[in-house]
């Protein structure tokens, strides 16, 4: 009998305030074979990043209490997670909201709404 092993799964946490949208990523991501965790808030966010590797992040921008970029920011200077992937996501299609993202050190960047053929794409070039 062949002894094959499973390919690990990419690990991916999905922080934004709206479980809607945290279903609906989760969802999708799942389907792609990717393990999800969901956070509500950035202080979530960081408890779980305290507690375990993910191989990337999808973070919301407009968040109460602390918004994606400054979460962004806490990981790349305070936690020192350089080699973290992040993808920032956000309902605005303002240039600002990109450009300190992109500041903060996101590696990418979506608009909400997003296909999930986008979703999915954008993953897999970040991994």
């Amino acid at each position: 009998m062949e002894n094959t092993m499973l390919k690990p799964t990419a690990s991916i946490l999905v922080v934004d305030d709206y479980v809607v949208t945290q279903r609906a990523l989760s969802t999708q991501l799942r389907k792609g074979g990717y393990e999800v965790t969901t956070a509500g808030s950035g202080s979530e966010a960081l408890f779980y990043l305290t507690e375990r590797k993910f191989d990337l992040a999808i973070i919301d921008v407009a968040m109460p209490e602390m918004d994606g970029s400054m979460l962004l920011e806490k990981l790349r200077k305070e936690r020192n997670e350089q080699q973290l992937p992040v993808i920032m996501l956000t309902a605005s299609a303002l240039d600002e909201d990109r450009i300190r993202a992109q500041a903060a050190g996101a590696t990418d960047f979506l608009t909400k709404p997003i296909s999930s053929w986008e979703l999915l794409e954008v993953v897999h070039r970040q991994l």
